[in-house]
This record gives structure tokens, sequence and C-alpha cells, in this order.
């Protein structure tokens, strides 16, 4: 059983959601085309397009603006997997050629990747077999402080404190 990621960021950032957002429910390739034109997505250098995306508790596909919060995008809900994504974008086609898990406020493990891989796979949208890029989240159980663990190095960086090896931000 996936499991849900509740929203673990920033109170002041959930109370802050506005009540309207530019979010799109990808439910065909035709209608991401269509959001990411008629909402002027900036592009990246080498002409790809970055976005905010989460994957809601029914297993469904959302998008928003890369400035956007993960908490905007889900509407305040549990996810299955959230991070960014990055379209590249050919007449009428469109494929994810990246995608990462980094989200600092639903913290989604590496072992979300199921729940992406369904979705794009659904929309037949190609896409690569597992996350390119990687987070792993965990918070301090010492001073409380949410960490990005890097190069499997299990430490506070705030304190210095032992981090745990298994996911503790529910």
């Amino acid at each position: 059983m996936p499991r849900l990621y509740p929203y673990v960021g920033s109170e002041s950032i959930r109370r802050a959601i506005p009540k309207t957002s530019h979010r799109l429910h990808v439910t065909n390739i035709e209608g991401l085309l269509r959001w990411l034109l008629d909402t002027h997505q900036p592009r990246e250098r080498d002409g790809t397009v970055v976005v905010t995306f989460i994957i809601d508790a029914a297993g469904e596909l959302w998008i928003n603006d890369r400035r956007s919060e993960h908490v905007l995008c889900a509407d305040g809900g549990d996810v299955l997997s959230a991070g960014e994504m990055t379209f590249a974008i050919q007449r009428a086609s469109i494929e994810v050629v990246g995608v990462s898990n980094q989200s600092t406020g639903y913290c989604p493990e590496p072992e979300s990747w199921p729940a992406v891989d369904r979705v794009l796979t659904a929309l037949a949208i190609p896409h690569p077999e597992n996350f390119t890029m990687i987070c792993i989240f965990r918070r301090c159980e010492t001073c409380q402080t949410l960490n990005l663990v890097k190069d499997d190095w299990f430490e506070c960086a705030v304190c210095q404190s032992p981090l745990s090896t298994a996911w503790n931000l529910a």
C-alpha cells in the first residue's frame, strides 16, 4: 500500500494558500500543452519548462507554476508524491525529461516514484525510469529541524545529532 504524505511544511504557508490557483489537473497531453502555453510558463535556457507537481491521494497528477508551493498544488491535501517535473516540448509532443521528489512541504520518499510512474504511463507521456534527482528528508528528533540528507550523512545540519535512517516526518 503506498504511503500518503501529509503536509509537514510551515503552517504560515498553509494558511496563506490563495483561494484561486492556476493549478492544472492533468488528464491529457493536449490540455497540458495548452496550460503550459496559456499560463506563459518560463522556459529554461535549454527550452524546457519546470513545474511544481503533486500526485494526489486518488493517484491524479496536478501541476502548477514552479514558484508555487506544493501545498497549493495539492489544495492542502495529502499526496502520494510531490516535487518538480521538467518537460521538453516539441510542437504537439511532450516528454518528461526530469523529475524530482524535491518538496520541503511534503518531503516524500524516493519510494513514492511508482505513483509518478503510474500516472505518467497512463497519460502516455514518455518519462525517465525513476526520479532524476532524489532528495532524502529527515526531521531531527533533538531540535526538530527539517534536514536534507546529503551523501548518506544522517546528521542534523543544525545541532549535529544523529538523524533517523527511517522516514520520520509524519
